[in-house]
């Protein structure tokens, strides 16, 4: 026997199908797997360019449309608007959500804020999110207008500028919250994935030396590179030496281990060598070919032991494979 629903019933089945089918991210979207959304969200705009300038504001307001505090950066700029609507969801819990899941996954924070009023100067602020904005502006028009052009209503709003090291490059992630309408919760989460410069383009400088020795007692070797699988320092290392030997010079009374680094393919014995025969060639053209006094350098390897990223993937084991000036 056929059974017919009562014509409430249906409509509101019909309704319920409608809101779901609304429900859904636009057509052609790819969620970046790094930031997750807030549960209920969906994607109402996306826009992705391979290579461009971003510049991530870390201060507050400091004048009119002016903040003092900003990192020019560049690379794969990922910007996806979630849409929260239908319920009452506060901004504020939105918020917390992102920046305990940033934290959780290992994320420097590197400014936060958020204003019930969306007033003042802080990071966070209405005022705040204008600068940003107006730095970085949407090139792509659509749903993300709604953030951009703000609101007459009272709602709140907030934001965090956070950051992380990866073996595959350094990644910017900023994330805009704003309470849009009473129903209706909007965030703008800008994903920047700097490109890591080609091996051995990129040389350490007597200041960058300094300023990680005083801040960290360490330093990376930048732009030493040997032929593979050997200890025979490359022509090419000769910027990078210039570097240390200028540091050194300007330092006479400091002291230094120059320890080696390998990533973990093969064995430990062979790695162990290698990395000691790789510091001691860099200890060797420093007292050979710049007169540092030897006993100022003291090389040790330490093979893999001590790596910075996963040796998994390529990216990891270049950055592992590396030599570092550490203070005594």
């Amino acid at each position: 026997m056929t059974r017919f629903l009562p014509a409430a019933v249906t409509a509101i089945t019909i309704a319920c199908v409608s809101t779901l089918t609304l429900a859904q991210d636009i057509d052609g979207v790819i969620e970046h797997p790094m930031v997750k959304r807030y549960p209920g969200q969906v994607i109402a705009w996306q826009h992705i360019e391979n290579y461009q300038p971003y510049k991530v504001a870390t201060g507050p307001v400091t004048g009119y449309r002016k903040i003092a505090d900003w990192i020019e950066t560049e690379g794969r700029v990922t910007r996806t608007f979630y849409k929260l609507e239908g319920e009452e969801r506060s901004y504020s819990e939105v918020y917390k959500n992102y920046l305990d899941a940033l934290k959780q996954e290992g994320f420097e924070i590197l400014g936060e804020g958020f204003s019930a009023d969306r007033r003042g100067a802080a990071v966070g602020s209405r005022q705040w999110m204008e600068v940003t904005f107006r730095a970085n502006p949407a090139t792509k028009p659509g749903a993300v207008g709604t953030m951009f052009s703000g609101t007459s209503s009272s709602g709140g709003a907030g934001a965090i500028i956070a950051t992380k090291k990866r073996a595959a490059g350094t990644v910017y992630v900023v994330i805009y919250v704003e309470q849009h309408s009473k129903n209706y919760v909007g965030a703008l989460i800008d994903i920047v994935e700097v490109e890591t410069a080609e091996t051995g383009l990129v040389v350490v400088d007597a200041e960058a030396i300094g300023s990680d020795i005083d801040e960290y007692g360490r330093v990376v070797l930048h732009g030493i590179v040997f032929d593979f699988d050997t200890a025979r320092l490359k022509p090419e290392s000769k910027a990078a030496l210039d570097a240390i030997a200028e540091y050194l010079a300007a330092n006479p009374d400091k002291r230094f281990y120059v320890v080696g680094h390998t990533d973990s393919t093969g064995t430990f014995a062979y790695n162990r060598k290698l990395s000691a025969d790789r510091a001691q060639a860099v200890a060797d053209a420093l007292t050979q070919e710049y007169s540092v006094v030897s006993h100022r350098l003291e090389p040790q390897g330490v093979g893999p032991l001590s790596p910075v990223f996963s040796n998994e993937n390529d990216a990891g084991r270049d950055q592992n494979r590396r030599v570092e000036l550490v203070e005594k």
